[in-house]
């Protein structure tokens, strides 16, 4: 069993896909932080309004509890997490958790986000995303690489990037 995983990266930079994806590789459970979201953060979303950090910490805190909690087969968390200080959240309940940074390019991820319809996350919120963003720094646990070869390709990079359980 591996540490517990978070997928992160802006909106469109393939955080489900691949975050489901290397779950089921593993063994893993999957959870999208998405729907841990409290209804006013998606109400608010949805309107095209960025969310605050005073919005941000139930969430995380919330994220945090499920990776902190027993999973037999270990858990894979996609959840954006753009801030050191989010992902420090994150960490203080659940320490050992691994972040996989995936990086794409701003027109590929507009491009995704276009062809997204039903997803409470707006196009339009991509550039808050952009702006938000702080790259993983050399003493988090975990590793950042582009995820625009497919799902299969970057699945295998990650596979090769992680510690191999003890």
């Amino acid at each position: 069993m591996h540490s517990p995983l978070v997928v992160m990266g802006v909106s469109g930079s393939g955080k489900t896909t691949v975050g489901a994806a290397l779950a089921a590789r593993l063994g893993a459970t999957f959870k999208d932080a998405d729907g841990l979201h409290p209804l006013p953060n998606v109400e608010k979303m949805t309107a095209g309004v960025p969310l605050t950090d005073e919005d941000r910490w139930p969430w995380l805190r919330l994220v945090g509890a499920e990776l902190s909690a027993p999973h037999e087969q270990g858990i894979v968390v996609a959840c954006s997490a753009l801030k050191r200080a989010y992902r420090d959240a994150i960490r203080a309940a659940a320490p050992s958790t691994t972040f996989i940074l995936l990086n794409v390019n701003t027109l590929v991820l507009e491009k995704r986000l276009v062809q997204r319809p039903g997803h409470f996350m707006p196009a339009a919120l991509l550039a808050s995303q952009l702006e938000t963003l702080e790259p993983l720094e050399a003493d988090e646990a975990g590793m950042s690489l582009t995820s625009e070869d497919g799902v299969g390709e970057t699945m295998e990079r990650i596979l090769a990037g992680l510690v191999p359980p003890r």
